[in-house]
């Protein structure tokens, strides 16, 4: 028997003002654009889950609150429509109910403010670490990879937990805090969360430990 992938609710297309509008009313907004082009600029309060990862559509589901519809931000509509296609495989396309026409430069043409988050390299990060101080580190990958090694004095917390344990990792709204995955994906969604919870100065690191190791950086088990 031939698997045929399952077919996608309708999609439609919102303006800005609308999606403006949606999200004050309590829709969440999925930013399916690189980490790179989310720090670059993004709808305040959108969550970053990058579609080209094999786990978009479980990210979704493990981050997004399940109450929440969501609307979509990508690159252009044909994208959008690839993202909410994936969702279908596992019952969330239903959840969306919309996407943002123009992606971002829609929302620029509106009028509308945007975030922006910035990305530092690891040599950045260490320079900060060995030249300013207060700077946190938290790592959001699975704990076995933190086990294998980690930066010296970083928290640990995967992003899949992270919205519903901010008190546990000992970091503050106020705090620097520099975030880090494998490979800067896990931890650009992860930025998005801390900010979507009163967090303004974070820092997404690119690369993540496999630019961190691969560099030489010093690590411990």
């Amino acid at each position: 028997m031939i698997r045929r992938p399952p077919r996608s609710t309708p999609l439609y297309s919102s303006a800005a003002s609308d999606v403006y509008k949606r999200q004050g009313e309590g829709h969440a907004v999925v930013d399916t654009r690189s980490s790179a082009a989310f720090g670059r600029g993004h709808v305040p309060g959108s969550y970053s889950i990058q579609s080209s990862s094999p786990e978009f559509e479980q990210r979704i589901g493990w981050v997004v609150p399940a109450e929440l519809s969501i609307l979509l931000v990508s690159e252009d509509e044909g994208a959008s429509r690839k993202a909410h296609h994936k969702m279908a495989f596992v019952g969330l396309d239903h959840r969306v109910k919309g996407i943002l026409s123009g992606g971002m430069a829609g929302w620029s043409q509106g009028g509308m403010a945007h975030a922006t988050l910035p990305q530092i390299s690891v040599h950045e990060l260490q320079g900060q670490l060995q030249t300013a101080e207060g700077l946190r580190i938290l790592d959001v990958r699975e704990p076995d990879e933190w086990a294998e090694g980690h930066i010296e004095g970083a928290g640990s917390m995967s992003f899949r937990v992270l919205a519903d344990n901010l008190k546990e990792i000992g970091i503050g709204p106020e705090d620097h805090v520099a975030v880090l995955c494998a490979g800067g994906i896990r931890s650009s969604t992860a930025c998005s969360i801390l900010l979507r919870n009163g967090y303004r100065r974070v820092y997404n690191v690119t690369g993540g430990m496999g630019a961190w190791t691969a560099a030489n950086l010093p690590t411990e088990t």
